[in-house]
């Protein structure tokens, strides 16, 4: 295996794509709420931060997770259940693709990070629990980049922190979107379909995809 000319840098998309919240559906039904309640919740949550980024605010990762599940349940969950839902993020499991494609492009050289709407010291924290953390160079949030994916900024802010430029960096994600927001930003997208099939028309389409975060990662890897 080589190193793509063109690719030198690969960051990951955190919550969906390399760890699993599929759990906090439990945490959910513990308080008596539906465990369906998990995927507007967190659509709820993406939509609300990424409004407060286009009106020029910074909303984050917990204030607007807590008011969406506040909002999603109608009010039907007390404070002290919404910690308990969001404790739950400090342990998702890995999906069992994440590490053999991380350690494929380490193993070729690559430098590997992670471009996450979450905290930085959490998301590290998750990151060594479900032992991705060997494989990660870099951690780059939201808050650092100063605004929300997809805004150009976050995708070249990343690139600076990973100390290449946007256009020898890849992003890797199971969400069509966010695959759309690091071309529009000058940057290589691997979209993995795991999570949503088909890729949506509306997007510009990724330069890889796969069925999983391998065959996306080596895809990247033969790149340019």
């Amino acid at each position: 295996m080589y190193v793509s000319s063109r690719v030198t840098a690969v960051a990951f998309d955190v919550l969906e794509t390399l760890l699993d919240i599929d759990p906090l559906r439990e945490r959910l039904r513990q308080l008596g709420q539906p465990e369906a309640l998990l995927d507007p919740w967190f659509l709820r949550f993406q939509r609300d931060a990424m409004a407060l980024a286009l009106s020029g605010d910074f909303g984050a990762f917990e204030p607007v997770a807590r008011q969406a599940l506040r909002t999603e349940s109608e009010h039907t969950i007390s404070e002290e259940g919404i910690d308990h839902v969001l404790a739950g993020f400090a342990e998702m499991p890995a999906f069992p693709d994440a590490a053999p494609a991380l350690a494929e492009l380490v193993g070729a050289g690559v430098t590997v990070g992670c471009l996450t709407v979450g905290d930085a010291e959490n998301t590290r924290r998750f990151l060594t629990d479900a032992g991705l953390a060997p494989y990660i160079d870099h951690v780059v949030t939201a808050e650092m980049a100063g605004t929300w994916k997809p805004a150009p900024a976050i995708y070249q802010h990343t690139a600076e922190v990973m100390r290449t430029s946007v256009d020898r960096m890849g992003l890797v994600a199971v969400h069509a979107w966010d695959c759309h927001g690091a071309k529009r930003a000058g940057a290589w997208a691997g979209w993995c379909s795991r999570l949503e099939g088909e890729p949506g028309e509306v997007f510009r389409p990724a330069d890889v995809t796969g069925d999983d975060l391998v065959e996306v990662a080596s895809g990247l890897l033969r790149a340019g």
